[in-house]
């Protein structure tokens, strides 16, 4: 028996894990849901509202759970969305029908709300104050917000590899690298910390307990494209976006080694021919800098680094975003829950130069008059080049020219 066409979009939703009564399903007229690899999701719901009978409905107000399911008739639906109905905003338009938007985000948001002062150290005896380490942090804080942290195990090697690399510079200058959080939301924090890490991190509305879990991704945690599309047949547009603005070859930082007297000059790049991170560390002497940089020495960030114990980090989180915005672009295909954010995708009949793998960076998924449909933002990351593709940790890092892992 033939399989019958995908083209049928439908939809469950269900609050305070109950599906909605049909009278007020019959009134939906649009259905967004935006996913993201920083900021928590979001569900966008228009109900039209003749005779204003939704508007004080019991089931339309803050604070209500709400789970979003999409997919196709009739193929089992994708359950999609976990979180908490979070803003209503009422229309009444002259001579037009009443609306409702219903607006969700998941739980992620619960972090936005207040602010901390605390620190993240281990006091051990004869040792003093230790650094947590940063997967720890993050776990920490997740876990203060209900939400279970799940951090990648790439991720997770690069960070202690760095505070490793801190330490072996300056162990005392190392102790005093406490995190340390003033004045901050839980989010802002995370996000700080991530970006120090070149984390992202989303809820994985795909884990149990759904809606939960709060994942951290390093990029080279996942590297397998998730979906292929074409340009005319299953892309319906897509528009790139080169730019050289902003583009260095490495990111270095002078550091003061107060214990020798010493300045020493700090470097990360990317290796594309070996497809690895090059950390170099060399005396801050003009006779040792120059013939290290070459010719790239105009291609070279020079930043503050904070001192030892910051300095690893900060050049991982000034060099990752620049060397992954170089190429960036948008675009739309039919309705495709295969696309999400976090995943890689390939994207063919694009020429030679925008034709590849890219990262998506946010995706839409939207049900309303016209059907279903499927817009997302990309990146494409170094390791999507013409390079080898990294495997496992081998080969991840190399200091002063020997590899790490």
């Amino acid at each position: 028996m033939a399989r019958f066409p995908s083209y049928a979009p439908e939809f469950r939703i269900e609050i305070d894990g109950r599906e909605i009564p049909p009278a007020l399903r019959g009134c939906v007229s649009r259905i967004s849901y935006t996913d993201g690899i920083q900021g928590a999701d979001r569900v966008e719901i228009t109900v039209a509202n003749q005779d204003l009978r939704w508007l004080d409905h019991p089931l339309l107000q803050t604070d209500n759970g709400l789970t979003l399911a999409l997919g196709y008739a009739p193929d089992p639906l994708e359950k999609v969305f976990t979180g908490e109905i979070t803003g209503i905003t009422a229309s009444f338009p002259d001579g037009g029908m009443p609306r409702l938007t219903i607006v969700a985000h998941d739980f992620l948001h619960r972090l936005t709300t207040g602010t901390r002062n605390r620190s993240f150290m281990l006091d051990i005896p004869t040792i003093g104050q230790f650094p947590l380490p940063d997967p720890a942090v993050v776990s920490l804080v997740a876990a203060t917000g209900l939400l279970i942290p799940e951090p990648d195990p790439v991720g997770a090697a690069l960070s202690f590899f760095l505070l490793l690399a801190a330490y072996a510079i300056d162990a005392d200058q190392a102790k005093r690298g406490v995190r340390v959080q003033n004045e901050q939301s839980d989010f802002d924090f995370l996000a700080t910390v991530a970006k120090d890490n070149g984390w992202d991190f989303s809820i994985d509305h795909t884990r149990q307990p759904q809606g939960s879990v709060l994942r951290f991704r390093f990029p080279l945690s996942d590297l397998e494209p998730a979906v292929q599309l074409a340009w005319g047949r299953s892309l319906i547009d897509y528009t790139p976006r080169l730019t050289t603005v902003g583009q260095v070859a490495a990111v270095q930082c002078r550091i003061w080694i107060a214990a020798i007297k010493t300045e020493i000059v700090v470097q990360l790049g990317w290796d594309f021919d070996r497809a690895a991170f090059d950390l170099q560390i060399f005396p801050g002497l003009d006779e040792f800098v120059d013939p290290e940089l070459g010719p790239r020495s105009r291609d070279v960030l020079t930043v503050s680094g904070g001192g030892p114990a910051l300095a690893p980090k900060t050049l991982l989180s000034e060099l990752l975003p620049r060397l992954n915005n170089r190429l960036t672009g948008s675009g739309s295909a039919v309705g495709n829950l295969s696309i999400k954010a976090g995943r890689v995708i390939d994207l063919q009949g694009l020429g030679e130069q925008f034709s590849g793998l890219y990262r998506i960076t946010s995706a839409t998924h939207t049900i309303d008059g016209g059907g279903f449909r499927t817009s997302f933002e990309t990146r494409k990351e170094i390791w999507f080049g013409g390079i080898p593709t990294p495997r496992g940790l081998g080969g991840l890092a190399r200091v002063n020219g020997q590899r790490i892992g």
